[in-house]
């Protein structure tokens, strides 16, 4: 079953392409047709190709692994904040700060910094310094929050990053691509798709256009992750040793007075023939 449908990528706008003067060729594949001197994506392959990306994000959320979501374009930014939230991703709005992925040591020692100063105004430090100190400790941290408030969680580098409009994140692209990370991208007719592991041709500037899309593929990595629940309960059900059922003591009853007559007569009877033969 596909995760969209030809009229609901209809209704978002996602069809719509840029201008004919300001195309890709490489993205030919994907164009149905020109209308008004705008090129028109071809929507049967968009929904092929939301459920090729859906079923291989949902394995990365069922293997417990992280998705980093890029996109700073304002059109975007909330959507993109809000539907990474639903997964618990990591997520850039704001920046992408040159060596995000390929000096990823650095950025995790500015998220330490941040969870430094947190602890500062907890144990009592920043009762020690001066006003004017504070204030700027408290602007620095301020800045940490806005550029990687969202990837604080993110303690190695993501399995994959999903990129709204490749040609702006072109640099996001090119480390992950250095690095061997897979890349998913809604890719507009003015985009390259080389290089992008999981095109996703659609229009990249339009709200519904990004959220429709962004749905599909949050609804497949719930999916994966309530698999992944489902599963860790049930290897965890299996590893119970299960304990050995100890043998009930049955407390025979005494034999009244003619069973023993019978007892007796019956072992007679057995030795008798025993003698005989």
């Amino acid at each position: 079953m596909s995760r969209t449908n030809f009229e609901q990528l209809l209704e978002a706008g996602c069809h719509f392409g840029h201008l004919k003067r300001k195309w890709n060729p490489a993205m030919a594949p994907y164009i149905f047709m020109e209308r008004n001197d705008i090129h028109i994506i071809d929507l049967h392959k968009t929904v092929v190709k939301i459920d090729e990306a859906a079923a291989a994000l949902k394995q990365i959320a069922k293997s417990g692994r992280k998705v980093l979501f890029v996109a700073t374009k304002k059109q975007a930014k909330d959507v993109v904040a809000e539907r990474a939230q639903q997964v618990s991703m990591p997520y850039i709005t704001e920046r992408w700060a040159g060596g995000m992925l390929t000096n990823f040591p650095t950025i995790r020692k500015a998220v330490k910094k941040m969870t430094t100063i947190d602890k500062m105004t907890t144990d009592g430090t920043f009762d020690n310094i001066s006003k004017r100190e504070k204030l700027q400790i408290a602007r620095q941290r301020e800045k940490l929050e806005k550029n990687l408030g969202s990837i604080a969680d993110l303690t190695r580098l993501p399995s994959a990053l999903f990129v709204i409009d490749v040609m702006k994140e072109h640099i996001a692209v090119k480390e992950a691509q250095r690095l061997g990370i897979p890349v998913f991208g809604i890719v507009d007719t003015n985009s390259n798709p080389t290089g992008i592991d999981f095109v996703i041709p659609a229009n990249d500037d339009a709200t519904k256009s990004v959220d429709v899309i962004l749905g599909a593929m949050v609804e497949a990595m719930i999916e994966g992750l309530e698999e992944r629940k489902i599963e860790k309960v049930d290897t965890e059900v299996s590893e119970v040793p299960v304990a050995k059922e100890k043998k009930s003591r049955i407390t025979k009853r005494p034999r009244t007075q003619k069973e023993e007559d019978e007892a007796l007569n019956a072992n007679v009877v057995k030795k008798f023939i025993k003698e005989e033969e």
